[in-house]
Order: structure tokens, then C-alpha cells, then sequence
């Protein structure tokens, strides 16, 4: 047996996969965008230019994601940890998945009026119904594999899931990556703390993955930033960005502060750049 450290680092390992098909591959978040307009040649080196890229990206994605990580962290907890062992009927168990549902839609439509530029909204879409897909496809316990205690739980968030990617399929949703970041990795029993890290970390490694396509980077030169300059900027701002809300899940009453607490973009640049995308002559990335 092992415990839930050990459990959660599994997770961690199956969810940094590079395979797992989520659409990050063909993103470069505003990347290919950023070296076409010229930027990056205002810099020293490629690998200069490069780790500034992501440093800026990093810190205005933490303070637009995180809190909609967190806050869709949070309700699929308490949607989960409030459905076990309760003997209502199931006319309750039907509110309690409306009740969900409407809070991640909330979540949701709040994040895609927040992503300003077409660009951005369009990947963001797209790598988050792959998350859905991949719990559904990937990571659901086939049948033959099922436990007595594990049963009911799981049930309820493969179908949880599975109504919520029914709205984005019927496009009563849009399903945005943050959003379903948190639902995934709150199905999965992964801790908020380690899936708010785990998402920096992966929205870091897609940028350098990017640059390497880009040839602004090598392999080998990409794995060296990877784990001597990005490794701290995503402890940063993980650590700067953990307690950051979207205020939805909060009452009026607490007083919620969106200036300090909310979530906000802190790189107009790189937004405008990544609006720019689609007017590119030539380009590789779809983002």
C-alpha cells in the first residue's frame, strides 16, 4: 500500500506525460508570435530571450488561471466530498449535479470574457475538452477494475465529466483549460496544491517545447532552462498566485477583494501579441 503523497505523485507523472494527448502541442501562447514580431532579437541569445518570454508569460498566466484552477478545484471537492455516504433521494443527487454544473459554467463564462484576444480563447477551448476526453478515455476505471469503495465515487465524477463535456459538445459551455484543469485533477483525488503547481510546470515545458520547433532553442539547451531558470519561476509564482480566487465561490458577505485576490492579466504585450497570431504570412503553431 502506499500513501497520498505517493498516490498524488503517480498522478503527477501520469498527468506530465508528454503523450497524453491534451492539444498543447500545437500551442506556442503567444511564443511564435513573440519571435515573428521581432522581440526576442532584442535579447542577448535565444536562451535570454526565451526564459524573459516565459518569466512574463508565466507570471500573467499564474494570476489569470490559478483562481479558476482553485475555485473548480474546490467545488468538484465539495461536490464529492458532500455526495459520500449521503442516503437522500435521488431527486437531491440530480439538484447536487445541477448545482455543480452551473457553478462550472459560472467559472467558465467568467474566464472566457476574461481571455481578451480570439487566439488564446480558441486553445484554451481546445486543450480543455481534451482534458475531459482523457478522463473519460484515459484515466476512468474500466469496469473490471472496480472496487466496492471506490465505486460510488468515481461514478459520480465519471459522470460529473461526462455531462460537463455534453455542454461543451452541445456548446452550452466552452470549456476552458483552467476550468477543466481543476475538475480533472479534483476527480482525481490530486491535492490543489500540487495541481496548481503541476499546471505552471506544464504551461512552462509547452513553451519550451515550442521554442525548440521554433529552433530558437535546442533539446538539450531547452532542458537546461527547463530545470536551472524555469524551476524557480514556477515555485514563484505558485507560491504568489496559491490563494488567488475568482470570488464566485465566495459570498458578498466575505468582503472579496478582486484587486488583490482576483484574477487579472498583468502582460498587455504579450496579449496583444497573442492576438496577433492569425495574421502571420507563415506560422506553425494554431496559437
Amino acid at each position: 500500500m502506499y500513501d497520498d503523497n505517493e498516490a498524488d505523485t503517480y498522478i503527477m507523472l501520469l498527468l506530465s506525460d508528454s503523450n497524453l494527448p491534451t492539444g498543447s502541442f500545437v500551442a506556442s501562447s503567444g511564443l511564435e508570435s513573440y519571435v515573428k514580431h521581432g522581440f526576442a532579437s532584442s535579447s542577448s541569445s535565444a536562451d535570454v530571450a526565451t526564459v524573459n518570454f516565459v518569466r512574463d508569460s508565466l507570471a500573467s498566466y499564474a494570476r489569470t488561471a490559478l483562481p479558476f484552477v482553485s475555485d473548480a478545484h474546490r467545488a468538484v471537492v465539495k461536490f464529492a466530498s458532500d455526495e459520500e455516504g449521503d442516503g437522500n433521494v435521488e431527486r437531491r443527487k440530480e439538484e447536487r449535479f445541477n448545482d455543480i454544473l452551473k457553478t462550472l459554467t459560472d467559472l467558465d463564462e467568467l474566464y472566457s470574457a476574461m481571455t481578451l484576444n480570439h487566439v488564446a480563447r480558441r486553445a484554451s477551448m481546445s486543450q480543455g475538452v481534451a482534458l475531459l476526453t482523457l478522463y473519460s478515455k484515459g484515466f476512468s476505471r474500466p469496469p473490471s477494475m472496480a472496487s466496492a469503495e471506490s465505486q460510488d465515487r468515481e461514478s459520480r465524477m465519471r459522470k460529473l465529466l461526462d455531462l460537463f463535456k455534453l455542454k461543451v459538445r452541445r456548446e452550452e459551455v466552452s470549456g476552458h483549460l483552467p476550468v477543466c484543469w481543476g475538475v480533472l485533477t479534483a476527480a482525481l483525488g490530486l491535492k490543489l496544491e500540487r495541481a496548481q503547481y503541476l499546471h505552471l510546470f506544464l504551461h512552462t515545458r509547452s513553451l519550451l517545447s515550442a521554442s525548440v520547433r521554433l529552433n530558437d532553442l535546442g533539446p538539450y539547451g531547452a532542458q537546461q532552462v527547463l530545470l536551472h531558470a524555469v524551476r524557480p519561476l514556477v515555485a514563484a509564482e505558485a507560491t504568489r498566485c496559491r490563494d488567488l480566487r475568482t470570488g464566485l465561490l465566495d459570498s458578498s458577505a466575505e468582503g472579496f477583494d478582486a484587486a488583490t485576490f482576483g484574477p487579472a492579466n498583468t502582460w498587455p504585450l504579450g496579449e496583444i501579441l497573442a492576438g496577433r497570431h492569425d495574421l502571420q504570412h507563415s506560422r506553425i503553431f494554431n496559437s
